[in-house]
């Protein structure tokens, strides 16, 4: 994904809901008698003619179907669910529902947060961890090696790799060539510009944005680009959150005029409402990689015309080195407990890394090197983009390490507590206090120590 994760969210949120029953009564494991295997996690008795379930949220059956077509002799099961989205944390609550039971857990499972590493690979009530190691044999050293440097970060918790990331999330600064060019505007390097810009944006052209502030990764796209550190993991369970810093509030700051001003609007991109009022009139548009095929290049949301939509690098703040923040990216693991380690591992592996995927159906930058390279060539030869997309994969290497991934979600801190704020008409530099405390609360709850 792209974190396309959160495109139809109403659709979603309806087949997670439907499905409730249906999940529950698709487990393909028992607990059954472990021993230690190969793979340095406890095993149940291998059957590589099992049937595999696999969990993907609504977008990525895509990615199953591409496995199947390429894998025809392998049994697969697909279950689709919400993928965790929002912060949701349906993956965890599953799991440990069949932790408690001690049967019922999926193959394979896709998440579009990137947090989930820091429970999935720890003992639930004394239980084995869900998901599989995949650096101590599992996974070819060869295959893991060639993902985008720092791709694996989110996956891995104390030298041990959990999962596999599906794409790169990379912020940067999606534009309209042709509307800055009709508006006589150039690209703004820093962030100090794109605010200028979006003043001048209110003044003379009315109705017209440069971003959005109504999505739950808005911290992400904003507060990570600045370094803000509202998520700083320094440890298994330790996190650093300190709001009343300079490049916090220059940020908040940044936000409060341009919302004020009505270039910023706190609207959701996967609304009908933003799509009705806001088709056409997206100047400028700081977001993921993945907003390329889930809003700009998508006859159900904004269907940007091709030769208009223009893609730079994110801006810098003054003349410090630009960095970005991550919204999502995905990521998959393979349980532990599967009794077809061998398959599991075999589509993992294959909706990660393959071209039948990767290059030819997935619509985000993938994090897997060799498929992000043909991905990139084949976005450039179709002629959509009016500029090259050397700025996504540059942005790709500049993803700021200070915002960490713990258990806890920030886009559910986020959602709860700033963004119906925001709807009341406080400001987000008011704000910051009662957001750092939000976030100190929740990651209490899950077990924290906060500084």
């Amino acid at each position: 994904m792209v974190r396309f994760r959160a495109a139809r969210r109403s659709r979603l949120a309806a087949l997670g809901a439907a499905g409730a029953l249906v999940l529950a009564l698709t487990a393909c494991n028992g607990g059954g008698d472990t021993t230690t295997g190969s793979y340095g996690f406890p095993q149940v008795k291998q059957d590589d003619k099992s049937t595999i379930t696999v969990w993907v949220d609504a977008d990525r059956t895509k990615a199953a179907d591409a496995f199947v077509k390429a894998n025809p002799d392998v049994k697969v099961k697909v279950v689709t669910y919400d993928g965790s989205a929002n912060g949701s944390n349906s993956f965890r609550t599953k799991m440990q529902l069949f932790d408690r039971a001690g049967s019922g857990w999926p193959d394979v499972v896709f998440s579009s947060q990137n947090n989930d590493a820091a429970w999935a690979s720890q003992k639930s009530n004394g239980k084995q961890a869900f998901a599989a190691v995949l650096n101590d044999g599992l996974v070819k050293k060869e295959t893991l090696d060639q993902f985008t440097a720092g791709a694996l970060n989110p996956c891995t918790v104390e030298g041990k790799v959990y999962c596999l990331r599906n794409d790169l999330a990379q912020a940067v600064l999606w534009y309209n060539k042709k509307l800055l060019d009709q508006f006589g505007y150039q690209v703004p390097k820093t962030w100090e510009e794109y605010q200028a810009l979006g003043v001048k944006v209110g003044q003379e052209h009315p109705g017209y944005i440069v971003g959005t502030v109504g999505d739950a990764w808005t911290p992400e796209v904003f507060f990570w680009a600045s370094k803000c550190q509202a998520n700083g993991i320094t440890g298994p369970k330790s996190v650093t959150v300190d709001l009343d810093s300079d490049q916090c509030k220059r940020a908040a700051t940044m936000l409060d005029t341009l919302i004020k001003n009505g270039t910023m609007p706190n609207v959701s991109v996967f609304t009908p409402e933003f799509v009705q009022k806001y088709s056409g009139k997206v100047l400028l548009m700081p977001g993921p990689a993945w907003y390329a095929g889930a809003i700009f290049n998508n006859p159900d949301s904004l269907n940007v015309p091709k030769g208009e939509l223009g893609v730079a690098a994110p801006p810098a703040w003054g003349s410090d080195e630009a960095v970005t923040g991550n919204v999502g990216g995905g990521t998959w693991f393979v349980s532990s407990h599967s009794k077809n380690l061998e398959a599991a591992e075999s589509f993992a592996r294959f909706v990660t890394t393959a071209d039948d995927y990767q290059v030819n159906v997935a619509p985000g930058y993938p994090a897997y090197a060799p498929a992000a390279e043909k991905w990139v060539k084949k976005q450039e030869t179709s002629g959509y983009y009016a500029t090259d997309l050397s700025a996504v994969v540059k942005a790709g290497t500049s993803i700021w390490d200070g915002w960490g991934s713990g258990i806890f979600s920030q886009e559910a801190v986020w959602a709860k507590t700033v963004t119906p704020a925001i709807a009341d008409g406080k400001s987000l530099v008011s704000l910051l206090p009662e957001w750092e405390q939000a976030i100190k609360n929740q990651a209490q709850v899950n077990g924290y120590t906060v500084k």
